[in-house]
C-alpha cells in the first residue's frame, strides 16, 4: 500500500489594511489584521517517479506560474529535495479573491515537502524561503493571527481571530493586485490599527477600521461595493473587503443571523463560506495508508 499524506490549506482575510507609503521596489508598505477562516483546499501527496502537480479547477496552472511549483523547486535548489510526488490538490478557495489561497498553498507544500521528504528545516528556515515566494507566505507558515507590517510579511502575532461568525463572500469576479495597489493614494492611517483590533469590538471596526484598497477596486468593480452593502443589510456588525478583492467578509455577532447571510449569498449564486467564532486552522500532516 502507498503512503498518502493529507493537509488542508486555509485562507486569509484582512482585518482593516493601511497602505502607508509606495516602496522602490514597486512594493507598497502596509499594516493589516490578518486572520483565517474555515474555507480551505485540501492537499493530498504521494511518492511517485515524477514531480508533478493536479489541480482540481483545470483553469489554474500547474506550471512555473502556480505558487506549489515555484516552492517544490526552491526546495529542490535550496534544502536538497530529490524525492518525487504526485501532489493532488482540491480547489475551493477562489483565485484572485483577496483570500491569500495561492500564497497558502505555497506554505502548506513547504511544510508538507519538509516533513514527508525529512528536509530537517526549522519553521524559521521555511519562513525565509516563504518570503521569497510571496509577502503573505510566512503568515501561513506561522498559522496564527497577527499584525502584519512592512510589505506583509514581517507579523507579529496577536490574538484578533474574532470571536464571532465571519461570512465572507466571492462576487464571482476577479480582482487585479496590481490595479488595486497602482490606483490607491498611499497615506498616514487615522487610527493605530493594533490598538482598533486589541481594544475594540467588532461593532466599533465598522468606524475605525479601513481597506484603503476598497478606493481603488470599488469604482471599477460595482459589485464588490454592492456585497459590501449587502453583508450590513444582512445584519453585519463589520463587513470589508478582503486584501486586493474581490471577496468581502461580514463579522456577526449571532449564529442565526449569520447563518441567513450565509445562506441568502448562496441563493444569489454566489460562492460563500461561514467561519465558526475563535476558529483555529489545523496543520496538522497525517499520513494515511492507501
Amino acid at each position: 500500500m502507498a503512503e498518502l499524506w493529507i493537509s488542508n490549506s486555509y485562507a486569509k482575510i484582512n482585518l482593516g489594511l493601511n497602505v502607508i507609503e509606495r516602496l522602490d521596489d514597486g512594493y507598497h508598505a502596509i499594516e493589516t489584521g490578518f486572520c483565517f477562516i474555515e474555507w480551505n483546499d485540501r492537499f493530498e501527496v504521494k511518492p511517485s517517479g515524477r514531480m508533478d502537480l493536479e489541480m482540481s479547477d483545470e483553469k489554474i496552472p500547474v506550471d512555473d506560474r502556480n505558487l506549489i511549483v515555484q516552492a517544490v523547486k526552491l526546495l529542490q535548489k535550496e534544502a536538497g529535495l530529490k524525492d518525487e510526488f504526485h501532489i493532488k490538490v482540491e480547489k475551493n478557495i477562489p483565485t484572485s479573491a483577496g483570500l491569500g489561497g495561492g500564497s497558502s498553498n505555497a506554505a502548506t507544500i513547504l511544510r508538507m515537502m519538509n516533513k514527508i521528504a525529512n528536509l530537517g528545516l526549522s519553521q524559521e528556515d521555511l519562513i525565509k524561503l516563504g518570503g521569497r515566494i510571496g509577502a503573505d507566505v510566512p503568515f501561513f507558515l506561522k498559522g496564527e493571527p497577527g499584525l502584519g507590517t512592512g510589505r506583509g510579511d514581517d507579523i507579529e502575532p496577536l490574538d484578533i481571530q474574532p470571536d464571532s461568525w465571519i461570512v465572507t463572500v466571492y462576487p464571482n469576479i476577479e480582482s487585479s493586485t496590481a490595479e488595486a495597489y497602482q490606483f490607491c493614494e498611499p497615506a498616514e492611517p487615522e487610527f493605530s490599527l493594533k490598538n482598533v483590533l486589541v481594544d475594540e469590538e467588532p461593532d466599533e471596526w465598522r468606524y475605525l477600521l479601513m481597506n484603503d484598497l476598497e478606493k481603488s477596486v470599488f469604482p471599477r468593480l460595482h459589485l464588490v461595493g454592492n456585497v459590501k452593502d449587502q453583508m450590513y443589510e444582512f445584519g453585519a456588525e463589520y463587513a470589508s473587503m478582503s486584501g486586493s478583492g474581490s471577496s468581502v467578509f461580514g463579522v456577526f455577532e449571532q449564529d442565526f443571523v449569520a447563518i441567513n447571510a450565509y445562506e441568502s449569498f448562496h441563493k444569489l449564486g454566489f460562492p460563500a463560506n461561514l467561519t465558526r467564532p475563535g476558529f483555529k486552522p489545523d496543520q496538522g500532516i497525517y499520513l494515511k495508508e492507501g
